[in-house]
């Protein structure tokens, strides 16, 4: 059966689409009520949870912190966030370092990372 596509769904998908950086649900809710008055958090919840079924969106864990959601075609590629401990923010590094095989003890193997920057963003300086 197909889903309705209805005006607070869509909202919500522009939100996502249009931020160019990893989202709250806060956020989300935010944003798409500008184009949605009356949208409540309940809904938002419903629809990353159906985004996030349907593999349109992604999760990214930020340790200590509530999750955001970015795009799953964006999320597919490596890549870092950094944190602004002052607004909240998250934002998309798109840099990785090299040479993290030598921080693995010796007899381990590396199969993956996560970096997860902190500081200011330009707006909070």
């Amino acid at each position: 059966m197909a889903r309705r596509n209805t005006l607070q769904q869509q909202a919500i998908r522009t939100a996502i689409e249009s931020a160019g950086r990893p989202l709250s649900v806060q956020e989300i809710h935010d944003l798409a009520s500008e184009d949605a008055p009356g949208l409540g958090l309940r809904t938002v919840y419903r629809v990353v949870n159906r985004l996030l079924d349907d593999g349109i969106i992604a999760p990214v864990i930020v340790p200590g912190q509530q999750d955001r959601y970015e795009l799953a075609r964006i999320a597919a590629k490596h890549h870092h966030h950094f944190r602004c401990e002052r607004c909240d923010r998250v934002f998309d590094v798109h840099a990785c370092p090299s040479g993290l095989q030598k921080l693995v003890p010796d007899g381990f193997v590396m199969t993956d990372h996560t970096i997860v920057l902190h500081g200011r963003c330009a707006e909070c300086i």
